[in-house]
């Protein structure tokens, strides 16, 4: 009776021993080992070897400059056709992770790929020096150095270099940054400006589309360029630079979320985006003396034995309608204001005060920190401190995350109303309350009051009789220089 065909060449194929061996042999052969120089022709047929195995990230970069000179770059996005380029003017001291945030403003993207740079060769072979975007850095399997760690003048030092980079692994937009000229730095000079450039740039998530022909559909003008508004996007990618680490941290997370345009605004208003970073010249000490004086009324008072406490831990009230006569806050307070937990502005302070670090507790006794004594000695050291201290703590938690952003609406329009923007943004950062629901601008409210409450005691008391009972919230001049200076790095 016939069997049913098994596959192995029919009912009368695997019976035979003659044609069994002949299977074995074919099979042995196709699972041998291929031959190596087989191998190799492949490889160097497609250009690159595909069974090499990164095992290091061989060090190709230079050593940084000892002062930043200005890097004229021309870019050029690989397979474009016509060419699609910019020309670039960067500071050689530039991160590579903020390199990335003026490509992606010069091309108009935004920035929710992964990234990677190299020198040495394109940013997928194995024998270039690769530096990874944050992602690639801590979960990829790929060896680089985070493009965080490295500067420009690393990698571009004399014209004719070249470094690599590519921006979403799906579309590859590459570009070529060929370094053209080496020039000193201003002290106005910019971080990143365009001086140049031609065509518009494909759009993001277009299937990596380069040809002129193509775009005409994508795109309104495919040769549309305009060298002054390309310039102010990179003018702009650049104003976190002016930003304190944590804070440039979380707009760089909101960028491309629908409250990072507006963000970024205020940031280029409050730190510009000309000229390095600073943090603000320091008040002389005439200002700091007058505008600061109920700050050092607690550290003074706190000097010599400290300043008691009741037994439930408040104030002596001779001593709060004593800091009541210096707060500015306090100036046309409507009652006696001899009760801390009456007296608004003095427990706030009070409580400002500890947690910066420049009072503590000890024995019943509010007692000056290392940190206060050198505050209450020296009044730059004092406005320095609070310059660091206005928002300190783990950037992870929602308490400093929301005061941070709530520093920046302030310094940026301080007669505003931010509850319903800043509401937003920290709901965009993924912050709930009970669970799912948003924030709330009532929960907002309090962050900018925390903020504001700690700003409103930098002024000048006003005793004007005739302002009696009006309200003496508004943020002086000086208040909000010191909210801008806290914004500056580190």
């Amino acid at each position: 009776m016939p069997t049913p065909d098994d596959g192995l060449g029919g009912p009368d194929g695997p019976d035979q021993p003659g044609d069994s061996d002949e299977v074995l042999r074919q099979f042995a052969a196709m699972v041998a080992a291929p031959d190596v120089a087989g191998l190799r022709s492949l490889g160097s047929a497609t250009g690159a070897d595909p069974f090499a195995r990164r095992t290091t990230n061989p060090h190709l970069r230079r050593a940084r400059r000892a002062t930043p000179v200005l890097l004229r770059v021309r870019v050029d996005l690989v397979g474009a056709a016509p060419p699609i380029w910019r020309r670039l003017a960067l500071r050689s001291d530039l991160t590579l992770a903020a390199v990335h945030d003026v490509l992606q403003a010069a091309y108009g993207w935004a920035g929710g790929h992964l990234h990677r740079f190299a020198i040495g060769g394109d940013c997928f072979d194995p024998r270039a020096e690769w530096f990874l975007c944050p992602f690639d850095a801590v979960e990829g399997d790929d060896l680089g150095t985070p493009d965080s760690e490295v500067t420009l003048d690393e990698v571009l030092v004399e014209p004719g270099d070249v470094l690599h980079y590519v921006y979403d692994y799906g579309d590859e937009w590459d570009l070529v940054l060929v370094l053209e000229e080496v020039a000193p730095v201003g002290t106005t000079t910019p971080p990143a400006a365009c001086l140049d450039g031609e065509r518009a740039a494909p759009p993001e998530d277009c299937g990596g589309v380069r040809d002129v022909a193509d775009l005409v559909g994508l795109l309104e003008d495919p040769n549309a360029f305009d060298t002054a508004g390309v310039d102010r996007l990179v003018a702009a990618s650049t104003a976190l630079l002016a930003l304190r680490p944590d804070l440039a941290e979380l707009l760089g997370r909101l960028r491309a979320t629908p409250v990072g345009p507006e963000l970024l605004a205020r940031v280029a208003e409050v730190a510009g985006v000309t000229g390095p970073p600073s943090r603000g010249e320091v008040p002389d000490e005439a200002i700091l003396l007058s505008h600061l004086a109920g700050h050092r009324w607690f550290l003074q008072r706190a000097q010599d034995g400290g300043l008691p406490l009741t037994p439930a831990g408040y104030l002596r009230p001779v001593d709060v309608a004593a800091a009541a006569a210096v707060l500015p806050s306090c100036s046309h307070w409507l009652g006696r204001a001899n009760r801390e937990d009456l007296t608004w502005p003095v427990r706030e302070l009070r409580a400002e005060l500890q947690r910066m670090r420049l009072l503590r507790k000890h024995q019943g006794r509010l007692v000056l920190t290392p940190a206060g004594r050198r505050a209450v000695a020296d009044p730059s050291a004092l406005w320095e401190h609070l310059r660091l201290h206005l928002v300190s703590g783990s950037v992870d938690a929602f308490e400093v995350q929301a005061r941070l952003l709530a520093l920046l609406y302030v310094a940026s329009e301080p007669r505003g109303h931010h509850e319903h923007r800043l509401a937003d943004a920290l709901t965009w950062l993924g912050w709930r309350e009970r669970g799912t629901h948003p924030i709330s601008p009532d929960t907002a409210a309090w962050a900018i009051s925390e903020v504001t409450s700690a700003l409103t005691e930098v002024a000048v008391r006003d005793d004007d009789p005739s302002r009696a009972g009006r309200s003496s919230r508004r943020l002086s001049s000086v208040a909000v220089e010191l909210a801008r200076a806290a914004l500056a790095p580190w």
